[in-house]
């Protein structure tokens, strides 16, 4: 959604200004852990209800994520943005500046999707050569999804390396159907 990552983008930038380089990564965990309370359909309708202040949503958020975890800058930006109605966008809040630190620190995110589990020696090797093909550093987290059947699927950004034998299959069906 383009309107979701623009109203998104000032709040994330405005974040990545106001944390220091070495708080940056704690901070963007923390906003991802709004995002993920905040996506729940039960609160955004707890949060629609004209009945709840502005207030109550934001001490039904912060005790659902541990508030004591949360820093000061994380509590702030909840603030705001719901205090402006914009409880929906935290999602891509947290998105976008995750974007940001990890273009700051030269580390990138990489999901990678195996349909088996990767040994340690494998993953080291693959992510060495995935550096190589995306020219950055990557931080791999491996997750596995038994529906790619073989192979790999590796998102790095908006980026996507699809090996997989579900993919190839897919392409022969469209190259068959054609």
């Amino acid at each position: 959604m383009a309107e979701l990552a623009t109203i998104a983008r000032p709040y994330a930038e405005a974040l990545f200004k106001a944390v220091s380089p070495a708080d940056a990564a704690a901070v963007a965990d923390q906003v991802g852990a709004i995002a993920a309370v905040a996506s729940h359909p039960q609160l955004r309708a707890f949060a629609d209800d004209p009945k709840v202040g502005a207030d109550q949503v934001f001490d039904v958020v912060v005790s659902l994520v541990a508030e004591p975890w949360l820093g000061p800058a994380a509590k702030n930006l909840l603030r705001t943005m719901i205090d402006n109605g914009r409880l929906a966008a935290v999602g891509e809040v947290a998105t976008q500046f995750r974007g940001l630190v990890n273009a700051s620190s030269g580390e990138w995110d990489a999901t990678i999707q195996s349909a088996y589990p990767i040994e340690p020696s494998q993953l080291a090797e693959l992510v060495a050569t995935l550096e190589q093909r995306f020219g950055r550093k990557l931080k791999p987290q491996v997750q596995l999804d038994p529906s790619l059947i073989g192979g790999i699927r590796v998102v790095v950004g908006d980026e996507v390396l699809d090996t997989s034998v579900k993919a190839r299959l897919q392409q022969m069906k469209v190259a068959l159907t054609a």
